[in-house]
């Protein structure tokens, strides 16, 4: 079929690569932009333009502790862009002294469905984590008395380190600052970095979890857990915002004294996240209030009387719509690099 005269030949795109300092330059001082570019995504997928399949987790028999995780997407509407983020996580490598998660994503034409541009993507999803954190931090504490005023980290990598410079950069302060980890040179770490950032009046490190959480009305949890580790739904008597962001933390019994909020219903009752095993323990999903996006919109309504928990399994769109961002960012200033011929074979018969 010969096209319209009017309409522009299909080409197969240049295909660019964004490194990490790129990415990271483009993306430094718009934690504005960026959380309402994660809202207006969920925004997107609610409404159903976007493709958003179960992540695919990679596991390795003589590395139990490691994996990789692929998540497909696509979204639609003006951004239309479809690609995959391949994340590692392989927690030994803090003993290295090298992160413990590394990423990239490839962004595929909507037309031809050819890649045009593999991104360093660790900073991305970092990124998009943070954000959808400090949406769910505001929209949750919005009818409440009074905004939390006292912030515990549970965990305290890269995450909770994005979190934090989420959450400052985007209004909140508070006059407590709260730290707790498993390993006391990562607390150290990160109460230095706070100290450094002026973060708070007060900077505690706390030597257990009942007394980070019981002196926290937005709890931030940040960890590696493969399962619950927190059982006690009375340290949690005060009613306090929890962004379980690590999905694993509590045990099904606090969800089911708390109201629940997460991004996805399908996404997050999988892979033997607390939800997942608070619907295998009831036999059903009354313990969810909704979604984020139904928080935002009125649909769901959370009380005062209650603690909070939103568990977020982190939407590859989030991903893929922060990595368009960069994208369209870094050829604006005309920096983008191109790899010349990186598809070569482009002629059906040679």
């Amino acid at each position: 079929m010969t096209p319209d005269a009017g309409t522009p030949p299909v080409t197969v795109p240049p295909f660019a690569v964004i490194p990490g300092a790129q990415v990271q330059h483009t993306l430094q001082g718009q934690e504005h932009r960026i959380v309402e570019l994660v809202e207006a995504t969920y925004r997107l997928h609610a409404e159903g333009e976007s493709v958003n399949p179960p992540s695919y987790f990679l596991r390795f028999p003589d590395r139990p502790t490691a994996r990789i995780i692929a998540l497909p997407a696509s979204i639609g509407g003006e951004v239309r862009v479809d690609g995959l983020k391949w994340i590692s996580s392989f927690p030994d490598n803090v003993e290295a002294g090298i992160p413990r998660a590394s990423a990239v994503l490839i962004l595929n034409d909507h037309d031809t469905g050819y890649p045009f541009a593999c991104l360093e993507s660790s900073i991305i999803s970092a990124t998009r984590t943070a954000a959808m954190a400090v949406s769910a931090a505001d929209r949750l504490s919005r009818h409440r008395r009074t905004r939390p005023t006292r912030v515990g980290f549970f965990g305290t990598g890269l995450i909770a380190r994005y979190i934090h410079t989420f959450l400052s950069a985007t209004g909140w302060s508070f006059d407590e600052i709260g730290v707790h980890d498993t390993s006391a040179d990562s607390a150290a770490g990160f109460h230095g970095y706070l100290q450094a950032a002026r973060a708070a009046t007060r900077i505690t490190v706390h030597d257990s979890p009942e007394q980070l959480i019981r002196t926290s009305d937005l709890v931030v949890f940040a960890t590696i857990a493969g399962r619950p580790h927190i059982t006690d739904a009375a340290w949690f008597d005060h009613n306090p915002v929890v962004l379980h962001v690590s999905l694993r933390d509590l045990a099904p019994e606090i969800l089911l004294a708390s109201t629940n909020i997460v991004d996805d219903v399908e996404h997050c009752l999988k892979a033997d996240t607390s939800p997942h095993l608070a619907e295998r323990l009831t036999g059903n999903r009354d313990f969810l209030t909704g979604t984020l996006h139904d928080v935002t919109t009125g649909r769901a309504a959370v009380p005062e009387d209650r603690p909070v928990v939103f568990s977020p399994f982190g939407l590859g769109v989030l991903d893929l719509a922060i990595g368009k961002h960069v994208y369209d960012e870094v050829t604006r200033t005309g920096q983008l690099h191109v790899i010349d011929d990186f598809f070569h074979e482009l002629r059906r018969y040679g």
